[in-house]
């Protein structure tokens, strides 16, 4: 067996402050939506994916591949969802095994109501931390890995 490439101390750095940088903007902005509006970030990030379909709705599936999630996390999600009244769900008219999350009104006040603090939020917790040309290089860092981690599921 071939012996592992160990993290230098710059890859380890790299490492730590990713890791370390990441839970401490989910932790903040999740308390921020808890606190502010009674979502979840999950449950906000559904609210903002369905809002920007063409027609409020999504197929389940295609929701959890967007929110990258398993299907039963965010099952339990949009039930929490359709309790509150923000989201409905119906069936897909041509795969008896299809469902639709859809947003309904309330769920288009909520995400009205809460986005204005969230985006706050992610502001002061990483978006103004960052020179323009740091933010224009952990845009293009990220998503070279978000591009090859899709490709590698795919």
């Amino acid at each position: 067996m071939d012996e592992p490439r160990w993290l230098d101390e710059t890859e380890m750095a790299a490492w730590r402050g990713f890791v370390e940088a990441t839970n401490l903007v989910a932790r903040r902005l999740e308390r921020q939506l808890k606190d502010d509006a009674g979502l979840s970030h999950t449950q906000y990030e559904i609210l903002v994916h369905l809002s920007a379909a063409p027609d409020g709705s999504l197929r389940m599936t295609d929701l959890a591949d967007r929110l990258v999630t398993s299907k039963s996390g965010l099952t339990y999600q949009v039930t929490q969802l359709e309790k509150a009244g923000l989201v409905g769900r119906r069936s897909c008219a041509s795969d008896v095994r299809g469902v639709f999350a859809e947003l309904t009104e309330q769920g288009r006040q909520a995400l009205r109501a809460a986005a204005p603090g969230h985006v706050a939020a992610v502001r002061e917790t990483l978006i103004d931390v960052l020179a323009p040309e740091q933010l224009a290089a952990l845009a293009a860092s990220l998503g070279a890995v978000a591009d090859r981690l899709r490709a590698a599921d795919a």
